[in-house]
């Protein structure tokens, strides 16, 4: 073989393996980190108690007589 031969051989082998790689890496790795918490009844819970808390109607001082 001769050495024109030879170098399109071991660039088309580097760029295969290169692309393997970068295929590989883009199956292991993730996009984006899971930031929410999944969703349970008990957080549900929790946030309708804390909204219905929150929404209490407070009378007024001057109608605590």
């Amino acid at each position: 073989m001769n050495d024109e031969k030879l170098k399109i051989v071991l660039a088309l082998l580097s760029g295969v393996i290169f692309s393997l790689i970068f295929i590989l890496l883009a199956f292991i790795l993730p996009l984006h980190s899971p930031k929410t918490p999944e969703k349970t009844m008990d957080s549900e819970l929790q946030k309708l108690s804390k909204e219905y808390k929150k929404n209490q109607y407070v009378p007024p001082p001057s109608e605590n007589h």
